[in-house]
């Protein structure tokens, strides 16, 4: 991945002008919490109808934990709002699996779409429980060694702690 860019932003992940925004989606694909949330009051119901239609035809129970999809980005300054699923720490032993998985099928999606810009939050360290610096390990790791057409991934961080957490994981 010698092309890509990791890059941070202490910001809203919702304000991202980006080709590709990636939510921290529950499996329900309806909205939630956080930054799911969030991504679904600033998208608008855009992306709401377009998370129903996947509801009612791949996935009629729920995005698993560590795939990826796509859907439109609303109203968002992005084209793409790329939904996975992380996993709530310590609810299963492949937990790090799944959370590197959200990484890198949500960029396997980014590929497919065409995206060359793509925001990350930091999945799974809120609501979900993992703890911040190994979220932020296991993140940057993942993107780093990842073989993408991507030119950008950059990781959104809504404070200073995840902030200096993903921080110190780039060279």
């Amino acid at each position: 991945m010698a092309d890509t860019r990791l890059t941070l932003v202490k910001g809203d992940i919702a304000a991202q002008e980006v080709d590709a925004v990636v939510n921290a989606a529950n499996s329900s694909l309806l909205g939630g919490g956080g930054v799911d949330g969030a991504i679904h009051r600033a998208g608008g119901p855009g992306i709401l109808a377009a998370c129903r239609e996947l509801r009612a035809g791949p996935y009629p129970d729920g995005l698993p934990t560590g795939r990826a999809v796509a859907t439109t980005a609303g109203r968002l300054p992005a084209r793409w709002v790329i939904h996975t699923v992380g996993p709530v720490h310590g609810a299963s032993a492949d937990g790090a699996e799944l959370l590197a998985s959200c990484y890198a099928r949500s960029l396997h999606v980014a590929d497919e779409l065409g995206a060359r810009t793509v925001a990350f939050p930091a999945v799974s360290a809120g609501a979900y429980g993992w703890p911040l610096d190994d979220a932020a390990r296991i993140a940057v790791h993942t993107v780093r060694q990842a073989v993408t057409a991507v030119a950008e991934a950059r990781f959104v961080l809504f404070d200073d702690r995840a902030y200096e957490a993903f921080a110190a994981h780039l060279p």
